[in-house]
């Protein structure tokens, strides 16, 4: 992983700083004669691990380190999870929690599940790995749907989009697992051009201001801002997806070989996602089915430089969009008319249309007086 060479340093860095404060000159010398040799090295030990699993790390070369964001992340042990009320996830739907996974839905028909987090996200920038693993009995292209991971302004809504409501607000990374749109040109006997057919399973990303549907028969093509083929079904060694969200700039990676390196999937600039959403994770089955597990979910806070002119291009937005991408406008409804309104509104109708009749009436006599002088 190219941009994690940072960390060796300031594992480093957080050792020194603590040889320091154990130094000669501390408290330790005075209380290490009350305490035998293997408490002292118990000590030792838990103060190395707490220091190097709580500081900061650096994130490749540049100015930009992250830190665990604990309140949005979620790995084993899933202790309360789906069942005690001061948890901070939640399930939705046929998920469940298991002992080494939390299965969204099982290898089985018509499922649908959801894992939402309950506190909303009001990090700038940020970046989320996922650990997934999507397994079943079913052979080529007899298997669905996929999972997806979603940004949004509304959680706990199950619909149509891979076990999410439509018309979502906010970003939505989809694992397709089943080309539908491939299988509805076969059945027309139609064919791909080399350059259109997509290879399934497939990663795509879509930002939705809630006006866009996504199109499930044509597999998100239409509004999709860019994808991959990533092989993620019935692996041995574990799959992870990363999501980062730096300056406006979208990346998804993921490392599905079992290298233990990331491999560039999409990037997108100028993808404006406002802050205060929730993350999640859903998935569902239709005629095919497989396993959707998630076995963590950790979101880190990204802490980066920037300067004075990308500090005013940055501010806070409050609708999601993306720099050269037209999205259709959402119309806010009308709110409705109160009593006295919907009465003023009647009211004047009538006094126009009478002031109106009057008027009629005299340019009438008017024509008709002129009509008869003429006659005579």
């Amino acid at each position: 992983m190219a941009w994690r060479t940072g960390r060796a340093f300031n594992e480093g860095r957080a050792v020194g700083k603590m040889a320091v404060a154990l130094g000669p000159s501390g408290w330790w010398q005075r209380w290490r004669r009350r305490l035998s040799a293997r408490e002292v090295s118990r000590m030792l030990l838990l103060l190395l691990l707490l220091g190097s699993g709580q500081g900061p790390r650096q994130v490749g070369a540049g100015q930009t380190f992250e830190y665990l964001k604990r309140e949005h992340s979620l790995s084993k042990p899933y202790q309360g999870v789906g069942t005690s009320s001061s948890s901070l996830w939640n399930l939705m739907g046929n998920a469940m929690v298991m002992t080494q996974y939390i299965r969204l839905t099982p290898d089985m028909q018509s499922k649908q599940g959801a894992l939402w987090n309950r506190v909303p996200c009001f990090l700038r920038d940020w970046e989320l790995q996922v650990h997934f693993r999507i397994h079943g009995q079913g052979k080529k292209n007899l298997h669905g749907d996929g999972l997806a991971i979603w940004y949004t302004k509304d959680r706990m809504q199950p619909g149509p989009v891979f076990g999410n409501m439509d018309k979502f607000v906010g970003l939505g990374v989809f694992v397709d697992t089943y080309p539908n749109e491939e299988k509805q040109q076969e059945a027309q006997k139609r064919r791909y051009s080399p350059g259109v057919q997509r290879v399934f399973p497939y990663i795509s990303a879509m930002v939705n201001n809630g006006s866009l549907s996504y199109d499930h028969e044509r597999d998100g093509r239409p509004t999709e801002l860019g994808g991959c083929t990533a092989i993620v079904r019935n692996l041995h060694y574990d799959t992870f997806l990363v999501i980062r969200y730096v300056k406006r700039h979208l990346t998804i990676m993921m490392d599905i070989d079992g290298k233990h390196e990331w491999r560039d999937c999409i990037e997108v600039p100028g993808v404006r996602l406002p802050r205060g959403y929730y993350f999640g994770t859903s998935s569902i089955t239709g005629d095919l089915s497989d396993n959707h597990d998630v076995i963590s979910l950790k979101l880190f806070e990204l802490t980066v430089e920037r300067t004075p002119e990308e500090e005013k291009l940055h501010r806070d937005v409050f609708l999601p969009s993306v720099d050269n991408m037209k999205l259709p406008e959402m119309t806010a409804p009308l709110p409705p008319l109160s009593g006295l309104a919907l009465f003023l509104i009647v009211f004047f109708s009538l006094v126009f249309s009478v002031f109106a009749i009057v008027i009629g009436i005299i340019l009438y006599n008017k024509w008709q007086d002129q009509s008869r002088k003429r006659f005579y």
